[in-house]
């Protein structure tokens, strides 16, 4: 019963996602986004926290190996997998500039900060939008549906309308591999 019940509560946030209209076509800009950044020669920055940060590697992953087309390589690093950068920020400037460090040294105007965080509340995600919106990047975050800091920090906000950590996180690599399959399919048709 368990187990049944725990696909059933899946199924329902993405039904939900489904047949809300103006989530879809928030995540068909943000999709855009991606694609004009790239289209410019820009690159896609990535950033979570725990499970967020294993996403945040996984979509990046994605847009450098390749999703469904052998195609190129898409310019796109995880902020989350450098354990020499992430232990020097941390020490020297503290855990909730991890991110924010990273992308003013490595984020241009025009680039993609690409954030997930399922309270939207993280202190080094919030640091990291305020850093990207001053360097001139396009921001993109996915978050759940509870108010939180975020709704106010990004280009395109991506809220799943669900207040459970696991079914939230579940609903973000859907929306990730969304937007990877709406940028390989554009650039590489």
């Amino acid at each position: 019963m368990f187990i049944e019940d725990y696909i059933k509560r899946n199924i329902t946030a993405k039904e939900r996602i489904l047949n809300d209209k103006r989530l879809i076509e928030n995540i068909g800009n943000a999709a855009n986004a991606i694609i004009t950044a790239y289209r410019n020669g820009n690159k896609v920055l990535t950033a979570g926290n725990g499970g967020s940060a294993a996403d945040a590697q996984h979509i990046a992953g994605e847009l450098v190996s390749k999703f469904y087309l052998n195609r190129h390589g898409l310019c796109a690093y995880a902020l989350t997998t450098n354990s020499s950068i992430i232990t020097a920020v941390s020490n020297d400037f503290g855990y909730e500039n991890v991110f924010a460090r990273q992308i003013n040294g490595m984020g241009n105007r025009g680039d993609i900060f690409l954030c997930f965080s399922t309270s939207g509340n993280s202190a080094n995600i919030i640091n990291a939008l305020e850093e990207a919106k001053n360097k001139g990047m396009v921001t993109i975050g996915l978050t759940g549906e509870k108010a939180c800091e975020m709704d106010e920090k990004c280009n395109f906000l991506i809220k799943v309308p669900s207040d459970d950590t696991p079914q939230i996180q579940e609903c973000h690599i859907l929306i990730g591999h969304i937007l990877c399959a709406i940028t390989e399919r554009e650039l590489f048709k």
